[in-house]
Parts: structure tokens; sequence; C-alpha cells
């Protein structure tokens, strides 16, 4: 696939005007400092568009796109399932967990475990945190974002991931996160109708005369396999969607703590001008999460008509780009480059959030505001070069990085709700109960990866995140228990929160849920 001058033009004016405004948007007046506030929690006044909007950006990337998208024609709708019940977890999220963050004036997850255990578990999750987004987080979305830049345009891909690197450094190295929440909106905007347009004329070209409708029922017709929100035990793909699981089991436990806990995505919460405020974005986000499947998994499916012979699943999504006018397929390839430059550029943010105000500033006391703010800048470089420097080395050697990612953090994903659900909901709960939940949830994840490495004992993903939750969560008790915390440990306010919401965002989780049922009930 090669893009035509009119293409590039496009591009070029999206890349232009997205540098453009981010610098607007977080202009300072003369003589002015931002302070760490301003750069690193966008001055604490983000309104709800800019929230919702921000939170789908720093979502969306190349995985998930060309990823899901290759899911879709491989699995069929079933991985919609990661995007759907997203959208019911959002709602928790707002409901239960964002009263008692903002009643804490909690600006970092690490902080938060501080003020809820104590220093030792701050300082191993920050570091944590760091390592994995920076290796993990980073580095995927440098090595996936080229692939795709490389599989559309046959631009070589080292030089893509350098390239994506510097722009979403450049874009949003002054000003923060101001300029990454309130640019997102343009980003989301351009992500939905380049999703739109594709998904609509893939189905028109398969429906012929009849249109988009006419399409879908085809591809309805003649995959109807590929529609089932549930998959049985027979099924091939069983292993990557373990039945019942998606509603009732682990995937809830990776929704909550990618939703709930993970620095890059909770920060444009908490950097809302009000907790309402807050719930109108998650709940804007949460429908936007709705429509994804739409965006991502139905032109994967589409490919089942228009090209059925792909080397690569992953192929899916690039070869629906192929039926594009020239004009559209400028827009829809911007449409990609701004999900990969927003995502990049969410995770880059939030580790010179962490570096800074969980290291950095612990270490070295009163340190000036202006001082805060440029280690921030400097850490945001470092980690991008280190992910530039590293993506190829670490992720060159996998088929499937996207299975890099999942293996890795489900190590982690399940320690970390147990730390925080209890940190959160149960005043028992002690330090030395949560950190052998951490310990707990890597060593037994990994005796069940080796188990399956080896042949001994096949365990879907999902499951074996749902056990190790269960066990982890009853360890924690136990010990917290055996080894109580210390009376003055606790500095977090659970009294005086109200967990009452607006009645519009009562309606919205009506819409949800009735959303959700509907679908399944169709396409069970």
């Amino acid at each position: 696939m090669t893009l035509a001058g009119i293409d590039l033009a496009i591009l070029a004016i999206y890349a232009v005007f997205i540098f453009g405004l981010a610098q607007w948007v977080s202009r300072t007046k003369a003589g002015e400092q931002k302070t760490s506030t301003d750069y690193f929690m966008a001055s604490k006044s983000l309104p709800w568009w800019a929230i919702g909007a921000s939170l789908i950006a720093a979502n969306i990337s190349a995985e998930q796109i060309i990823g899901m998208s290759g899911s879709g024609y491989v699995i069929g709708l079933g991985i919609a399932s990661y995007e759907w019940m997203a959208a019911l977890t959002l709602l928790i999220v707002g409901k239960f967990f964002l009263p008692i963050f903002l009643r804490n004036d909690i600006v970092t997850m690490p902080q938060f475990l501080q003020q809820r255990y104590g220093p030792t578990i701050r300082n191993v999750m920050a570091v944590f945190w760091l390592l994995l987004y920076v290796f993990v987080n980073v580095t995927s979305i440098l090595w996936l974002g080229a692939i795709a830049v490389h599989t559309v345009t046959g631009f070589n891909q080292d030089y893509a991931i350098v390239a994506i690197g510097v722009f979403a450094l450049a874009y949003q190295l002054w000003g923060g996160l101001k300029a990454v929440a309130l640019t997102d909106i343009v980003q989301v905007a351009l992500l939905v109708c380049g999703g739109l347009i594709i998904g609509f004329i893939a189905l028109s070209t398969i429906g012929g005369e009849g249109g988009a409708a006419a399409g879908f029922h085809t591809l309805l017709t003649q995959f109807p396999e590929k529609f089932d929100m549930i998959l049985s035990k027979d099924n091939p793909h069983y292993q990557e969607l373990p039945g019942i699981a998606v509603l009732l089991g682990g995937l809830w436990v990776m929704n909550i703590s990618y939703w709930g806990f993970n620095q890059y995505i909770i920060q444009r919460a908490l950097a809302a001008k009000s907790l309402p405020e807050a719930q109108k974005g998650i709940a804007f986000a949460a429908y936007l999460k709705l429509l994804m499947p739409v965006i991502v998994v139905l032109p994967g499916m589409a490919a089942l008509i228009l090209a059925p012979n792909l080397s690569a699943p992953d192929q899916a999504y690039p070869s629906m780009m192929n039926l594009l006018p020239v004009g559209l397929k400028g827009l829809v390839f911007a449409a990609l480059i701004a999900a990969i430059i927003a995502s990049l550029a969410s995770k880059v943010n939030s580790i010179s959030t962490i570096f800074t105000l969980d290291l950095y500033a612990k270490i070295k006391k009163d340190v000036p505001e202006h001082q805060l703010v440029t280690v921030g800048r400097i850490s945001a470089v470092a980690a991008v070069v280190i992910g530039i420097l590293t993506a190829r080395p670490l992720l060159g050697g996998f088929d499937q990085a996207f299975q890099f990612i999942q293996e890795f953090t489900g190590f982690f994903t399940p320690g970390i709700v147990v730390i925080f659900m209890l940190g959160l909901f149960w005043k028992r709960a002690s330090e030395a109960g949560a950190l052998t939940a951490a310990i707990g949830s890597v060593v037994l994840s990994a005796i069940f990866w080796w188990l399956q490495e080896t042949g001994q004992f096949i365990f879907p993903f999902m499951n074996r995140v749902g056990v190790v939750f269960v066990v982890s969560l009853v360890a924690a008790v136990v010990v917290s228990l055996l080894i109580p915390a210390k009376p003055d440990a606790m500095k977090i306010k659970l009294d005086q929160i109200s967990y009452k919401t607006s009645l519009g965002f009562n309606l919205a989780a009506v819409g949800v849920v009735a959303f959700l049922i509907l679908v399944y009930s169709i396409w069970w």
C-alpha cells in the first residue's frame, strides 16, 4: 500500500495542527512559570470532555487497532468483550474508586499506597511501574506503531520508531498533561471518524447496492460462528477467550487493574476540576468504549470476505485501508498515527509524573516547583530515548508482541488489584498483607506459566489471572490478620465519602448495562 501526495499532505497537516494545538492550550502568561500541579496534573482543571477523550486516547494504540482487528479476523466478535466489559468497569471506577482518590487529593498511585500502607510498598511499586511503563509499554507502542507505519507505507521500521518517539515527546514535553489531555479530543475524533469510515466502506463493498446494512447481514450469514460472544470449550480459540470467564472471571481483574489503578489512565480523572466532572468524563469514556468494536474489530471481520487469504491476521486492518479512495486513505492513516502518538504521549507523561513526584521529590526534599518540572521533562526525554534504543532488542524476536505485554503484566495484575481493593475497602489490610499479595501474585503466576510452557498443565491466561487473584486475596487477608498494620500507618480518609452519583451518571450506567444485556443475549 502506498500513500498518494494528497494523503501525505493530510498527514502533514494533522502533524502540524496537533503540535501547534498542544503548544497553544498549554501556554502560560508572560513571566509565569509552570508548577508541578500545572505540569503533571493540568492544574487540576480538566473538563469532562477532555477526561473522557483522553482516557480513550491513552488506551487505544497500534496494538488495539491492528491487533484487535486481527483478532476479529481470527476469533470474531468475541474479542469485543475486552472493550464492552471495560465500559462497565469504567462506571464502577467512577462510582466507587474516584470518590476516595479525590477525597484524599491523590496524584499518583504510589502516593495512595504510601498513605494507605507505608513507604516500602510505595517505593517498590513506583520502581515496578517505571520499569513496566518504559520497558513494556513504551517499547511496545514504539515497536507496534512502527510495524503499522511500515505495513501501511513501507517506511523503514527503525526510522519509524525514532520518528514516532520524537514527535510524541516533542508535542507534550512543554505542556505536560494539559497538552496531552486537551488535544486528545481531536485525536479521538479523528480516530472515531477514521474507524467508522473504514468500517462503513468495507461493509458497503460487501453489500454492494444494498449498502453497509446488507454487508453486515452477509457477514452474519456467511460466518455466524464469528459472532459468538461466549466461546465453547471445543472452539479453537477457547484459550484466548475461555467461555464465561469473560463475564465472571479473570477479565474483571485485568479491567479493574487497567482502568482503576493504572497511573497513565487514572491520572486524567485525578486531574478533574471536581468529582462530578470526573464522573461525567468516565461516563463519556464508557460510551466511547462501546463504540470501539465497530472501529477496531468490525474491519477485521469484514476482511474474512474481502481479503480471505491474508498471510497474517494483523494484515486485516491495513488490507481494509486499501479499499479507501485517495484522501480518505490519508485521513484514516492520520487517525492511526493519532492513536499511536496520543497513547505514547500519555505513557511518557505518567512516567515523568511517577519518577518526579514519587522518587525524586522524596529523595530531595523541598525542591523548587520549577525544578520538579525540569526533572519531569528530563525523565520524559530519558524514557523515550530508552524506549527507542530497546524496542527492537526487546520485541524484535517476538512473533506476537501483544502476547508479550499480556504475559508480563499478567504476572502482577492480580496482586495489584488485591492491594488496592483491600486498601480502598478494608481498614484492617496491612502493608505486610499487601506485600504478600504482590509477591505471591508474581510467584504463583510464574508457576502456572512454567507448567503451561512445559506442557504439564494447560490453563487459559484469563483463568490463570482469576485463580491467582483469589489466592493472593486470601493470602493478603490472612497475613493482615496475623501481622496487623501499625495504628498510625493509615493516613487515607475513608470518612465523609459519598458514593451517590448524579442522575445523568446513573442514566448513563443504565444505558451501558442495557446495551451489554442486548448484545450478549443476541450473540451469546
